[in-house]
């Protein structure tokens, strides 16, 4: 089952909506019919007061109709065909509004299930919307990426919830199932994150994946131990993160150089100030030592390979590589809080 980004709407709100509908639609009426009360004939041939005005309107618009009380004139009869049944229609479906809004929502539920299953392409599928997942997402849309274009796979009702709430497209079920990915086009993605709390489910989910797309899709996959790694990598994740060996060497890091915890999550928070990013090498660029350059080039990325400054290979860029550099992501915030003028 495919869930949608949740539609706020106060349930408070869509009640007093339509009992304040309903409400104008009476007094419309009561108007209309006490207008022309010389054409009305009650039991009592005594004329129409305000208060059988009222009467007549909730009578007749609830389908009620004692007949107690008659439209006698031409013209009264001629408003109750022109103004009162359909007025007494609309009444109705005021009162029916909640089946209306069920069938209402299913088929807007169904028309957006359509559109997105004819554009959705070049996603992220995320699989797991714990901490890992969530800190995922958040830096996903920290570096531009479009949140249409993530698709978060989840089984659990209340953490569904969460992400609907949150603007994302959430696809119910167990990601290690062959036709949950597929639900979530798995085949056309751009990439897979795999960030569960098991470590036995993510090689479950590795192994689904890789037989799905034949290891066309790139597979990102944590791991809370380091020892499960390299069987993540045979399972065919092209990148494994070790969340207890990266935690544990950030905590010996703040012990010993405690400056360089502040460094390191400044580089990984983007509009933060420094930002590690990576951009294609340009004509110009390639036969230069990436250390001529302007940008503070710290690696070079060659057919897939990371390459270390310290290497030969770097001595020279070449065609095709990308440069991984640090950016200062304070430049661009004070360009874009500055007025226009």
């Amino acid at each position: 089952m495919i869930h949608f980004p949740a539609i706020s709407q106060s349930p408070l709100w869509a009640l007093v909506r339509r009992l304040l509908a309903a409400v104008v639609l009476v007094l419309l009426i009561v108007v209309v019919v006490y207008l022309d009360r010389d054409g009305y004939r009650d039991v009592n041939e005594d004329g129409l007061t305000l208060l059988d005005a009222f009467y007549y309107t909730v009578v007749s618009l609830s389908t009620t109709g004692y007949g107690d009380i008659t439209p006698a004139s031409e013209s009264a009869r001629l408003v109750n065909v022109l103004v009162i049944t359909p007025a007494r229609v609309l009444f109705l479906i005021i009162l029916v509004g909640t089946t209306l809004e069920v069938l209402t929502e299913q088929y807007r539920t169904n028309l957006r299930l359509t559109r997105w299953r004819k554009t959705v392409k070049d996603h992220v599928i995320i699989c797991g919307y714990g901490t890992k997942g969530r800190s995922a997402i958040s830096a996903l849309l920290e570096t531009g990426f479009d949140k249409q274009r993530i698709i978060v796979v989840e089984r659990n009702p209340s953490v569904i919830r969460q992400a609907t709430a949150a603007g994302l497209v959430v696809v119910e079920g167990n990601a290690t199932r062959s036709a949950v990915l597929n639900e979530a086009h798995v085949k056309s993605a751009k990439s897979v994150i795999i960030a569960t709390d098991s470590d036995e489910v993510s090689v479950l989910i590795t192994l689904t994946v890789r037989q799905l797309t034949a290891g066309q899709v790139r597979i990102i996959a944590s791991a809370r131990e380091a020892e499960n790694a390299p069987l993540l990598r045979q399972s065919g994740a092209h990148h494994v993160i070790v969340s207890s060996a990266t935690a544990g060497r950030l905590l010996g890091v703040s012990t010993s150089a405690p400056p360089l915890i502040d460094v390191v999550e400044d580089l990984l928070t983007p509009g933060q100030g420094m930002a590690l990013a990576m951009r294609s090498a340009t004509r110009d660029e390639v036969g230069v030592s990436p250390r001529r350059l302007d940008a503070l080039v710290i690696a070079l990325v060659r057919r897939g390979k990371v390459i270390s400054l310290s290497e030969k290979a770097a001595t020279a860029i070449e065609t095709g590589d990308m440069l991984v550099y640090v950016r200062d992501d304070r430049v661009s915030s004070a360009a874009n809080s500055e007025p226009s003028r």
